[in-house]
This record gives structure tokens, C-alpha cells and sequence, in this order.
């Protein structure tokens, strides 16, 4: 045996053991910074770490995490192999099971009947903290390493680690608080399982009803929803597509303008655009009083409704697939454009025949994504549905109305859930295991062909008055920062600006305005939350496109699961997870991230998976055949081809952290208190003014931020030549 094959084992031994020794085991009220000594570490209880736990207080449920380290240590004497390797798996997994088990069962003394009390008295723990999570990730790792030395992975530590570390991530953050919530459907109000109950709630007329075919009543939520998000999901891929391709396959003068507003709704709060919409065709908006004015047509509430939250979320929504559409478009090879034309195909057919099909790809995920959105959006529908009813805006009153329901939301949830796993499942159906690659090993110097006249007109009659729109309503929500009191007053004032961001001078800088702690946490906290979202989503998409196991696609459908529940139910399920031990992460600014996390994982794992099926295989394995390992492989020789996914996950992850609100409206507190949360408590007092005036530094400021990012990534470099005048 070699030393050096087992030097990952011998760390993650090592690494666990120090964090049993050194951390507090448990978590601190205050945080690890509120220690006041080494010898809090020992003689106090409450923050003493696993080893002193055991030797000084007689936690004796502890031992087992020592004594598995320990032998995973020791096997390191062992040559690499099947032996090795069961045995590390089984103290590795043993070793998780028997930490998170103990600490569940183990609880306050105000948790009620202890399961434990008869073995070791009356034993009592608070929430597992920095040590245990220690300990906790090195027997991940071992137990992972271990199952690759028995010949999964074909034998690569990295991959098994990869896979066992996501996939306990995806457990514990998505499918644990989503599932526990679920179960909800199938209790009573006693909290006794009643499954006629939970069938009576599925078959509502309200959720099913259709009504409306026969007459002028409404239709049921559940086909309110399902027709909302098909049109949406259509909608915003057929125009992100348009879009699309005038970026990367036109000369137009539209890209310079496109680059600034396509961009702007997804950096903006959605009640913001929700406003701006009201402003022009509310009832009292300008679209109405021309009506009235020019035809005398009485203003109405026709805005309000399908039509209303059917626009508002295409506006919201089609940056996202713009730029996941951008990738897969400026992925496809020049060079099997030119083998066409050079075939004498023009360039509508070798559009239609060559370029169209090798984007498929990027259309499918984009309209799952739009599905997805469609689906769990609530601030649209609430704000200009009217009486216009979604599932998400259901769930939301079954939970903080006045009935207070879990049962019900519960169940409109598994509908939403299932909505997404049938979209999921037909969007694989399509696509099936068709070959999309376009970039290999191969040097490809092409030109990108220019849109054929009759596509290229199509894209710009339909994005110039798309780009005119956004322009418009981002004019009114400058605007409304500006004046006095819009409606009344429009006294050009920056009043709201001071109230807001006042700075003092004297004796140093002095953050005056109200708006500055909220501001802060928030930056800090999505700043936290971006580059690790974009990291694993793109881990997990790599994950799914270049191996094999058992379980990928419930893999797969949990890393997308959180798109499929609306914001506010996985906030619910964080507080309802987490707000006991063994993890009780409630009140923090951790939970918050993530939350980020996970609510926004799903983009970043379909922008990687569209770019991961354009790249040939035989770029990993000729790294590998020359002996760099998985890991720099991935970093020296795919990230760098992977650029426009990682500018799309980072600014997407970024911008929804910076203003998503329905998510973390829940998770909130005085210390954590959000951008999004101050606006909302602004407009519920009728401060629109100051409202506005931080909507239009939140918007400056994510666009300086995206910018940012766009230049800290780059352009991805793939020796083209850049598409010139000439270009046929």
C-alpha cells in the first residue's frame, strides 16, 4: 500500500477528530464568538466540546462518534480496497445515523416523554452545533470514500464524496422541510392520521371545478394554475429565445440596449413591477385614463386578473430564460453551421435544421424553469390577481388566514408538487437521450451565422416593443422615488432618498438613515448565499450529465423540488424543521442563506445541465488520460467552458437573494431584517415614497452588481472568430 492513496481518509479522520476535541459541540446562543476562554470549552456544559463532554459531563451517547473516528483512522494501515472500503462505510453512515438519531431523541426537558430517560436517566442536549457538524461532514466524507473504494464511482473519492454530500444536502434542506410539511395532508386538526379527510381536501370542488366551461363561474385553482403556468412557461421561452438569439446572432443596434434593460426584472422587487403594471393599467392608470379620455370609456378592472398575472410574470420571468437560453446559443458550433451552407443549404433551412434542433436543449429548461416559476409565484397573483385564484395565493391564506389550515396547504402543495414532477417527467420524455454535443476537443475558429431575414425580423418586431415596455415601467419606478406623493403631489423632492440612506459626517461616517442595517444584512447575507448556490448547482449538474447511480432522477427531481413549492410554504417548513433540535437554526441569519440557497439551486442546476450536454466527454477523459485528477479537471478544464452558466447562476442566485421576500417573510427577525421586508413594512404604511426611493437603490445597486459578475467570469473562449459584417 501506498501512503498516499489513503491521504484524503487520513485528513477527513484527522479533521473530524480535531472537531470533536476543540468545538463546541453544541450550538451557542450567542454564537462561537461569544466564548470567553478555553475553559468554557471544558468546564461549562453548554459549550464544551464532544470530548470534554464526555470525559468531564458523562455524556456517554457521545462515545460512538469518538470510537468511529478513531477506527476510521486506523484503517488507514489497510491497503486500498473492498475491505477498506466496508469498513469505512459502515462507520462512516453508522456514525451519522447514531449523531443525528441521539440528537433527536434527545431534546430539551420541555419536549415531553424522553425515549432515552431509561437508559441514561434523564439526559437533555440543546441543538447540535459547531463540533457535531464537524464531526458530522467527516464521516459523510469517510462513509463516501468508503463506497468508492468498494468499486461505486469506479473508484473515484471525488465523485462518490460529491454525490454523498449533495445528496445528504438535498435531504436535509429540501426533501426533510418540504416533506414534513407535506405530511400535513394526510393528519387531521387532532394531529391523527386520517386519510378520508386528506381524499376530501384533494377532490374540492374549489381545486378541481370547472365551472367555467358551462357557465360564468370561476374554475377550479388547480386548472387556474396549471393553464397560467403552461402559458407562461410558453411565453417566456418563445421570447427569451427571441432575445436570445438577437444577442448572439445579429448586428442589430437593439444589443446594446438589450444588454441594460433585458436584464432589469429579475434584479427588481416584485412588487415593484407589480406597481409599475397598476400605474399604467390599474384602474386609475394612464392606459385607462386615455381610454377615458379619448373614447370615454369608463376605467375598469380588466387589468386585474389572468391577463394581469399572465403579463406580470412574463415580464418577471423571461430574463431567466433569456439567459439560460444565451448559454446554449452561443454553445452551438459555427462550424456545423458552415458544413451546411457549405452543403448548399441557405441560412433559413440550416437554421431550422441544424442550429434550431441543437438548442432544444436550452428551450426545454427554460420553459421547465418558467413552468416552475409560474407555478410557486405568489407576489404577482396577490398583488394583481383580483379574484383571479393560484394555488400559491391559496396556500398562502390557508396559512396565515383566519382558518389557519396546514391541512389544506399541505395539500395544495403535493398538487403544485405534482405539477412539476409531470412537467419534469414530459420535458425528459422529449428530449430522451438525444446527443445535443457541439463543443469538443476540436479547435473551432467559425463564424456564428447570422438569423435569416424572415427569424431576425420576427425577433426584433417582437423584442423592440417587449425592450419599449420595460423601459416604461422602470420609468415609473424611478420616477415614483421622486416626488412627493405620487397621485397628488408631484413635486420633485429627494426627501424619500434622505429618510432612507442619510449619511452624517461629523466625527466619521454615520449611516443615518432607516434603511441602512436592513441593507447591509441583506448584501451581506446574498453575498454569502451566490457563489455557494452557483457552486453546487453547477456540482450537482455536473453530477447528472457525466455519471451514473442508483437514485439519480429522485436526485435530480430534489434538487428541483424547491421551485415547485411556493416561497412561503418552504419558509413554513424551515421554521417547522428547524426550530428544534437536533438542528435549530431559527432567528439566525443562517437559515436565511440557506433558504437562498435552496429556493434558488434549481436555476443554476438546469443552466449547467443545458451547457454540460453541449460538451464532449472526451475533454474530462483526455484530462484524466493525463493524469490530473477529477477535481482539476473540473476546475482547469470545464469551468472555463461553463462561463455563461456561472454568470447565470451567480446573478441569479444574487438578485433573487436581494429581493425575494416570500421565502424569508417567516425567517425574519429585528437582527435579520431584509431589503424586501423593509419595503413591504413601508407600503403597509403607506410610505410608498421611501418605498420606492429603496426599490431604486436596490435596482442601481444589482446592476452594478451584474455587471460585476459578468466581468469577474468573463466571456467563455472557444478560438471563434467574432462574427463580422461579412458573416453570411
Amino acid at each position: 500500500m501506498k501512503l498516499h492513496n489513503n491521504q484524503p481518509i487520513l485528513a477527513w479522520s484527522a479533521l473530524g477528530l480535531v472537531a470533536f476535541a476543540l468545538l463546541p459541540w453544541y450550538a451557542l446562543p450567542d454564537g462561537i464568538g461569544s466564548l470567553q476562554g478555553l475553559g468554557h470549552l471544558i468546564g461549562d456544559p453548554q459549550s464544551a466540546t464532544g470530548l470534554a463532554q464526555v470525559l468531564v459531563h458523562h455524556r456517554h451517547w457521545l462515545w460512538p462518534a469518538l470510537l468511529v473516528l478513531a477506527a476510521a483512522l486506523a484503517s488507514c494501515a489497510l491497503p486500498a480496497g473492498r475491505r477498506q472500503g466496508a469498513i469505512l462505510a459502515t462507520l462512516g453512515f453508522a456514525g451519522v445515523a447514531a449523531i443525528v438519531v441521539q440528537g433527536a431523541l434527545i431534546g430539551l426537558p420541555d419536549m415531553g416523554h424522553n425515549p432515552l430517560a431509561q437508559w441514561f436517566g434523564t439526559p437533555t442536549q440543546p441543538a447540535l452545533g459547531w463540533g457535531a457538524f464537524g464531526v458530522l461532514a467527516a464521516m459523510l466524507m469517510l462513509g463516501a470514500f468508503g463506497v468508492a473504494r468498494m468499486g461505486a464511482f469506479r473508484g473515484d473519492l471525488f465523485v462518490a464524496a460529491a454525490v454523498v454530500v449533495c445528496g445528504a444536502l438535498l435531504v436535509t434542506f429540501v426533501a426533510y422541510p418540504v416533506t414534513r410539511t407535506l405530511a400535513g395532508a394526510f393528519f387531521n386538526e387532532q394531529g391523527a392520521l386520517d386519510l378520508a379527510q386528506a381524499w376530501a381536501r384533494i377532490a374540492n370542488e374549489r381545486i378541481w371545478g370547472l365551472a367555467c366551461l358551462s357557465g360564468n363561474q370561476r374554475c377550479g385553482v388547480a386548472w387556474n394554475t396549471l393553464l397560467l403556468a403552461v402559458m407562461t412557461g410558453a411565453g417566456t421561452t418563445f421570447l427569451g429565445t427571441l432575445l436570445a438569439l438577437i444577442e448572439d446572432r445579429s448586428n442589430s443596434r437593439l444589443r446594446g440596449v438589450l444588454r441594460i434593460l433585458a436584464p432589469l426584472p429579475i434584479i427588481t422587487p416584485p412588487f415593484v413591477v407589480g406597481l409599475g403594471l397598476i400605474l399604467l393599467f390599474g384602474r386609475a392608470g394612464l392606459v385607462n385614463q386615455f381610454l377615458e379620455w379619448a373614447f370615454g370609456i369608463e376605467p375598469g378592472r380588466w387589468f386585474y386578473g389572468f391577463f394581469g398575472v399572465w403579463l406580470a410574470q412574463m415580464f418577471a420571468f423571461t430574463p431567466i430564460a433569456f439567459m439560460i437560453v444565451r448559454g446554449v446559443v452561443q454553445g452551438v458550433s459555427p462550424s456545423l453551421e458552415e458544413a451546411s451552407q457549405t452543403l448548399r443549404a441557405d441560412r433559413s433551412r440550416t437554421f431550422w435544421r441544424v442550429t434550431f434542433p441543437l438548442i432544444l436543449p436550452g428551450l426545454a429548461n427554460a420553459f421547465l424553469v418558467g413552468f416552475i416559476e409560474s407555478i410557486a409565484d405568489f407576489g404577482n397573483p396577490i398583488v394583481v390577481g383580483g379574484q383571479f385564484s393560484v394555488l400559491s395565493t391559496e396556500i398562502f391564506f390557508a396559512i396565515v388566514g383566519a382558518q389557519f389550515d396546514q391541512g389544506r396547504a399541505a395539500t395544495l402543495a403535493w398538487i403544485l408538487t405534482a405539477f412539476a414532477l409531470a412537467v419534469f417527467a414530459l420535458q425528459r420524455g422529449v428530449l430522451g437521450k438525444r446527443n445535443f454535443t457541439t463543443m469538443s476537443g476540436k479547435g473551432d475558429a467559425g463564424v456564428p451565422m447570422q438569423l435569416p431575414n424572415g427569424v431576425r425580423n420576427v425577433a426584433l418586431g417582437v423584442a423592440g416593443p417587449w425592450l419599449l415596455f420595460t423601459l416604461i415601467v422602470y420609468v415609473f419606478a424611478f420616477c415614483g422615488g421622486f416626488v412627493q406623493t405620487w397621485g397628488r403631489d408631484y413635486t420633485p423632492t429627494l426627501a424619500h432618498f434622505r429618510t432612507a440612506f442619510d449619511i452624517g459626517l461629523e466625527g466619521g461616517i454615520t449611516w443615518l438613515g432607516a434603511a441602512w442595517p436592513s441593507l447591509w444584512v441583506t448584501v451581506k447575507l446574498a453575498a454569502i448565499a451566490a457563489p455557494l448556490t452557483a457552486v453546487l448547482g453547477l456540482l450537482i449538474s455536473w453530477l447528472l450529465s457525466r455519471t451514473q447511480f442508483k437514485g439519480q432522477g429522485a436526485f435530480e427531481f430534489s434538487a428541483l423540488m424547491a421551485f415547485a413549492i411556493p416561497g412561503t410554504v418552504l419558509g413554513v417548513s424551515y421554521i417547522l424543521a428547524f426550530n428544534v433540535p437536533p438542528l435549530e437554526l431559527t432567528g439566525s441569519g443562517l437559515i436565511i442563506v440557506l433558504c437562498f440557497m435552496f429556493r434558488n439551486l434549481p436555476v443554476g442546476v438546469r443552466a449547467g445541465s443545458a451547457a454540460f450536454r453541449q460538451l464532449d466527454e472526451s475533454l474530462d477523459e483526455a484530462s484524466i488520460m493525463l493524469r490530473a485528477s477529477t477535481a482539476r479537471t473540473l476546475w482547469t478544464v470545464v469551468l472555463p467552458l461553463l462561463k455563461p452558466a456561472v454568470a447565470a447562476a451567480l446573478i441569479y442566485s444574487f438578485v433573487r437573494s436581494m429581493t425575494t421576500v416570500s421565502a424569508v417573510i417567516f425567517l425574519v427577525t429585528a437582527e435579520t431584517e431584509l431589503a424586501t421586508t423593509f419595503i413591504l413594512g413601508r407600503v403597509g404604511q403607506g410610505d410608498y415614497g421611501v418605498a420606492l426611493a429603496y426599490s431604486t437603490a436596490l435596482i442601481v445597486l444589482m446592476a452594478l452588481a451584474t455587471a460585476l459578475i459578468n466581468w469577474t467570469v468573463g466571456d467563455r473562449k472557444t478560438g471563434r472568430r467574432a462574427m463580422g459584417a461579412s458573416a453570411h
